[in-house]
């Protein structure tokens, strides 16, 4: 293992230790200087400078890299949301079923981002989406920073127009003309256990975006707060009971550092299958699953599909009462820092079993390869999608995969011709 001309750094949250001994057991970190293969572990800064015009190398073929160069169309949260809204109208103006809409004007299938408007730009509207419901919470984040920093949550204009220097007009100018901010409907139903509001980590390992190839790790964990959930305006500043953010959190006298205020995926799906029942809870992730297929496909057409890249995504997503998933942010830098005994375990074989199909038998990294490993090396990752097995399955696999429906084409239901409904994510 050798750093690049001392340009590469570790991702500054990483346990070192979890990371060095995998590249250890494959025999990858070796003092000679002779070393003539490289795989690298960056933090997003240094990608940039990797794949920068100005700065950047010319990786050759034994050089992987953990990062797409533009991989925050994705990861910032609000390129994520215009991404998934130019897919909905591309969708849309090719008649794809997909976009079909309610009555009301509403996505039927693609409705699983809250209604987002992007601050400064498009305060106007957000004016007169708040309008019509003025009762609503909203939640506001910055555009660029993780762990909770700066989001709070707002149910009045006035906390808005405070922020802007002309309070008079109905412009909106950010105090930061460097900062920008996404503001979105707040989900004041979240489903609670135990009282508390909770979120899902969930990772996803994407190969390549063109085909798209992607893998769903199948030891995620939940985020309790750890206060006790209230929608009372009372409490809109009190971070312990809206955000899960373990670097929030952590500070709260009730937090528990045995078990961090997590729980497993597993543990979670129990939960749901003795309270809810079994059919219920596996349409649940079914539509967790379908969800992070489509964010995928909408950002697919523009993410830089470099072969040298593969990258593991930190998902969270939101359940609420109705047990309506909702796709929150994605994070390109998911924390490898374990609070917990538990959290290291499973981010050590996260870590394994990502390097396992990035690099396949820990041999010296080919990018030209097809990356399609073997099953035998998946480890806990399980195939969501594979776009070149689902383009021989016809046109209209999306739909029929989409969990819960049966529609064929659009405007009238198939019949249930007694075979099994392909899923969007095998």
């Amino acid at each position: 293992f050798r750093i690049m001309a001392g340009k590469v750094k570790w991702v500054t949250d990483i346990e070192k230790s979890v990371l060095i001994n995998n590249f250890e057991k494959r025999g990858w970190i070796q003092v000679a200087e002779n070393e003539d293969w490289n795989f690298y572990w960056m933090s997003v800064q240094t990608i940039r400078n990797v794949f920068s015009v100005e700065t950047g190398y010319r990786l050759s073929d034994d050089q992987i890299v953990n990062h797409f160069p533009n991989h925050y169309e994705l990861t910032r949260k609000d390129l994520m949301v215009k991404n998934i809204k130019r897919y909905r109208k591309e969708l849309e103006k090719e008649g794809s079923p997909l976009a079909e809409k309610d009555e009301n004007g509403k996505y039927i299938y693609l409705d699983f981002v809250p209604v987002t408007f992007m601050l400064p730009a498009d305060y106007n509207l957000f004016v007169e989406e708040f309008r019509k419901n003025p009762s609503s919470t909203w939640i506001m984040k910055p555009c660029g920073k993780a762990q909770g920093k700066g989001i709070f949550l707002i149910n009045k204009l006035s906390q808005i127009k405070k922020w802007s220097r002309d309070s008079k007009t109905s412009s909106f100018v950010s105090q930061s003309s460097k900062e920008a901010y996404v503001i979105s409907l707040y989900i004041n139903n979240p489903l609670l256990i135990g009282g508390k509001k909770f979120d899902l980590r969930l990772y996803v390992l994407v190969s390549t975006y063109r085909p798209l190839r992607c893998y769903m790790y199948k030891l995620g964990f939940c985020r309790f707060c750890t206060v006790k959930y209230t929608p009372s305006t009372s409490e809109l500043d009190n971070m312990f009971v809206h955000l899960t953010n373990v670097a929030i959190q952590k500070h709260g006298d009730d937090y528990n550092h045995i078990h961090g205020g997590k729980w497993t995926v597993s543990n979670l799906r129990l939960y749901l299958e003795s309270t809810r029942g079994k059919e219920v809870t596996n349409k649940l992730f079914d539509e967790i699953h379908w969800i992070i297929v489509q964010s995928l496909k909408a950002v697919a057409p523009v993410m830089n599909n470099d072969k040298h890249c593969f990258e593991c995504y930190g998902y969270d997503i939101i359940i609420d009462d109705k047990l309506k998933p909702w796709l929150i942010e994605v994070n390109a830098s998911p924390s490898l820092t374990s609070s917990t005994a538990n959290d290291r375990i499973l981010k050590y074989n996260l870590i394994n079993d990502t390097l396992n199909i990035a690099v396949p038998n820990g041999e010296i990294p080919d990018c030209k390869w097809n990356k399609s490993p073997p099953k035998e090396v998946l480890g806990n990752y399980e195939v969501l999608y594979d776009e070149e097995m689902a383009q021989s399955d016809g046109p209209d696999r999306d739909l029929r995969g989409r969990p819960g429906q049966s529609t064929g084409i659009k405007g009238s239901r198939a019949r249930d011709s007694g075979k099994p409904v392909l899923t969007t994510w095998k």
